[in-house]
């Protein structure tokens, strides 16, 4: 099985995925907003900042995806990103009460992504027995 392929494609997905995530809700966040009956925010600047951090990491995992080996630090900080975004969204759903479940679906694929980026990494950058 060639690991390296599939991590590419995987990392392919996560690209597309958030950038389209990051470009949605920085320019069409009252339309989503309101298609989902989400209240918007007083000061949508936030959420802007943060759709502009999802689509700029769309772009980090397409770096990855070009070039595995030479962007392999980018693959940790987007496992590290993927973790805090997943566990903030937890926290505010299920200790808080106050994130809407759409933002949850978004933590749950996040987990998914998570799962694939550790075992791929885990595969392809695990010492061998003869080191």
């Amino acid at each position: 099985m060639n690991h390296v392929k599939i991590a590419k494609n995987v990392f392919l997905i996560s690209s597309i995925y958030d950038l389209a995530l990051g470009v949605l809700f920085f320019l069409f966040y009252k339309p989503v907003f309101n298609f989902l009956n989400i209240t918007i925010p007083s000061h949508p600047e936030y959420l802007q900042m943060s759709a502009a951090f999802v689509a700029v990491l769309g772009v980090g995992y397409f770096f990855v995806y070009k070039n595995i080996t030479r962007n392999r630090d980018l693959w940790k900080l987007g496992i590290l990103y993927k973790i805090t975004y997943s566990l903030l969204l937890f926290y505010y759903y299920f200790i808080l009460h106050t994130a809407n479940v759409v933002f949850l679906y978004f933590a749950f694929i996040d987990v998914i992504f998570i799962a694939l980026f550790l075992t791929l990494y885990g595969k392809i950058y695990a010492p061998s027995k003869d080191d």
